[in-house]
């Protein structure tokens, strides 16, 4: 784990205090693949409490021991060589099953004797963290059943529940949403998780940011050009045709991911690391974005839909080819916008989000480009001008930060080349297990609501996007597919940054 370099981490040697997982949709993916493989890492790390257990509950059939023979086969395939048989034993002990359909009132009757069985077996205080790994059409159905059952009751403990995204498909539904549970839940009671802020160089943008003095004071209009804020997959949609031909690339990530590095990377510092001091900051920003207008989105919003092509020298197939995809679909697989921030800071320093699908490389990345240096130094020597400092910092898969400035060349002639000066995790603080979800799940257990959302920023996210989706559902795309696979994306993305004489930075 960490060595000599590494600062002081409080949280290195306090484990998360007492309390019971619940796991509604127990048996599907995101259990197997993500959750159980998060709690081991805790595990491994020391941050589990001694008092602990998990409650899997799904409508599939399974006793304790099955279930626990499930999970084992599948933490071996997901974590490979960094299982350990000992700490999985010690894990798995406390882990039992429950079947119930979630509309079921009488299965939470019966959750709630599971409940008081395992606590008073384990010794455990009745502190409960339900964790919807469930379509999102069962959150307030959940939620309400679990009140009408008395387990968001805080008189024996804490009740705590957590929300996979997406929250809502639209402004109406997310208020909606948020309705339904305040009716249940008290705002601290709600937990919406985005597993990309449980990252560690998500997390490390307002440590960058905040605890370095010589970034802060240049992070602003007057030093800044413009930012890119980038999510590429090379992966298709694989078995998700059906829910990406309900979402498709804007609803699924902009709102949400794309949104949160923005506030990351634009907000003002916040008075202290406490949950609503950051978020108030996030806040700000997101409701400082300009409001796009329908002809605005003509001009400042792109879509995509990739086509055949050929990625890793593998042809792979074009979205309308891909299982569960309608052949004519008009849904899109790529979604670029520009987005101008009001406020002091940010006045006319224009930042530009995409994100697609069957791009060359996986990668997420948040690129400060600054303004060009004054070439009068430069125009009676036989040199190009210098090209602009950037600053990249590299959230997945090569987590890192790089800083391009310019030098001169070794030689009698003058001449000036771009060089990079790049830190990778890593190669400083080595490389340690990560779902992505282990920060999460360790702050839900403590109460730290600071890397989730909170109902005011999810609805002024999906508030920000509301005009282009209504423009896009209104108006048919004029051909799609229109990038093909392994691509950079459509011809209409660049020139929605060569209107304004920049162009995408294309990642090596």
């Amino acid at each position: 784990m960490a060595d000599d370099k590494t600062t002081n981490d409080k949280r290195a040697t306090k484990p998360a205090g007492p309390c019971t997982i619940v796991i509604f949709g127990a048996s599907g993916d995101l259990t197997r693949r993500m959750l159980v493989p998060a709690l081991f890492n805790l595990a491994r790390a020391g941050l589990l409490p001694e008092r602990f257990a998990v409650v899997g509950f799904s409508g599939s059939a399974f006793r304790d021991e099955a279930f626990r023979a499930r999970l084992s086969g599948d933490l071996q395939e997901h974590v490979g060589p960094s299982f350990d048989a000992a700490i999985w034993q010690r894990l798995s002990e406390r882990i039992s099953y429950t079947q119930g359909d979630a509309r079921d009132p009488d299965a939470y009757r019966r959750l709630a004797e599971v409940l008081d069985r395992t606590s008073e077996r384990l010794g455990i205080e009745r502190n409960y963290l339900f964790y919807l790994a469930t379509p999102p059409s069962l959150f307030a159905e959940i939620a309400t059943q679990l009140g009408a059952a008395g387990l968001t009751s805080e008189d024996q403990g804490w009740r705590r529940v957590v929300f996979e995204k997406p929250f809502g498909r639209d402004v109406e539904s997310a208020v909606a949403l948020n309705r339904d549970l305040q009716r249940i839940l008290a705002e601290r009671q709600i937990y919406r998780i985005d597993h990309y802020l449980g990252k560690e160089t998500v997390q490390n943008i307002l440590v960058f940011r905040f605890a370095n003095g010589i970034f802060e004071p240049i992070w602003n209009r007057r030093y800044i050009d413009h930012v890119q804020i980038s999510v590429a997959e090379e992966l298709g949609v694989e078995e998700r045709g059906r829910y990406y031909e309900e979402a498709g690339a804007l609803r699924d990530m902009v709102p949400n991911h794309l949104f949160q590095l923005l506030a990351l990377t634009a907000m003002e510092p916040p008075t202290s690391f406490e949950a609503n001091a950051v978020r108030d900051e996030k806040g700000k920003v997101l409701q400082a974005i300009q409001p796009i207008s329908p002809e605005d989105v003509l001009r400042r919003a792109v879509r995509g839909q990739y086509g055949a092509g050929t990625i890793d020298d593998e042809p792979v197939p074009a979205y309308r080819a891909e299982p569960k995809v309608s052949p004519d679909t008009t849904r899109e697989t790529y979604a670029a916008l520009k987005i101008l921030i009001d406020n002091w800071r940010w006045a006319d320093v224009p930042f530009y989000l995409r994100t697609g699908k069957r791009l060359p490389k996986r990668l997420t990345e948040v690129a400060i480009q600054f303004k060009r240096a004054p070439a009068m130094l430069f125009r009676r020597a036989d040199v190009d001008r210098p090209e602009p400092n950037q600053l990249v910092l590299r959230l997945q898969p090569d987590e890192g930060i790089a800083l391009r400035f310019g030098a001169k060349v070794p030689g009698a002639v003058l001449r000036i080349g771009a060089v990079d000066m790049d830190f990778c995790y890593s190669d400083y603080f080595g490389s340690t297990p990560s779902t992505g979800y282990e920060t999460l799940l360790y702050d839900c257990m403590n109460g730290d609501a600071t890397l989730f959302q909170r109902a005011d920023n999810v609805e002024a996210g999906w508030r920000i996007v509301a005009p282009v989706l209504d423009v896009w559902s209104a108006i048919p795309p004029r051909s799609f597919p229109n990038y093909d696979a392994g691509s950079w994306g459509p011809a209409e993305a660049d020139e929605l940054l060569a209107d304004d004489g920049r162009a995408w930075r294309r990642p090596r």
